[in-house]
Formats: C-alpha cells, sequence, structure tokens
C-alpha cells in the first residue's frame, strides 16, 4: 500500500471505500484494486482486499456472482445490495462529521 496514509488509515477505510467504488457498478477484485490506487489510495494485496470484500459480502453489503472467463479462468464480480447503498451513505455522512471534527469547523 501507498506510504502517503498510515496502514491503520486503509485498513479503516478500505471497507468504505470498496463500497464507494461499486456504487457505480458491479467489479471484480482486481478492477476494484486498479481503480482505487489509480485514484491514490496506493496498491492493495490480494491478502487484504479479498478479506475485506468477504468481511462485506457476510455482512450482506455486497452480493455476487460468477462470471465465465473468456479463455480464462472465472471471476467473482461484486455489486453493491440495498443493505450496502444505505451503509455507505451512512458511513458517508459519518466520514463528513469526522472531517469537519479534524478541520475544527463544527458541524
Amino acid at each position: 500500500m501507498s506510504s502517503e496514509f498510515p496502514g491503520s488509515w486503509q485498513r479503516a477505510m478500505l471497507p468504505m471505500l470498496l463500497l464507494a467504488e461499486l456504487s457505480g457498478g458491479q467489479a471484480h477484485g482486481y478492477a476494484l484494486s486498479k481503480s482505487l490506487q489509480e485514484r491514490g489510495f496506493g496498491p492493495i494485496k490480494g491478502a487484504t482486499l479479498y478479506p475485506a470484500l468477504a468481511k462485506l459480502e457476510a455482512s450482506g453489503l455486497l452480493g455476487t456472482r460468477w462470471q465465465e472467463g473468456q479463455g480464462g479462468p472465472g471471476r467473482k464480480v461484486y455489486e453493491l445490495s440495498a443493505a450496502g447503498r444505505s451503509e455507505l451513505q451512512a458511513q458517508r455522512a459519518s466520514f463528513d462529521r469526522l472531517v469537519h471534527l479534524v478541520r475544527g469547523t463544527g458541524r
């Protein structure tokens, strides 16, 4: 992962960022990782990414389906569930409050 952010921040923010990425549509794990890296989050190891996705899926925040590969292995495709959309909205509101607290700008 990138050294721009402390590792503890990255681990804490990864679930919300995955939900946010999936709010734009379904994707497989590698595409999610590449998109977050391109946006500046830094590289995400599979040993970090896939357990986070599995936890979100187990919590009912993501749905999955299997996509057959074209000449290669298949892959799991993730998408937000209705509960995931609600959770993302709640997490964004909490994050906005945290940003205001850190900046000292009140609410």
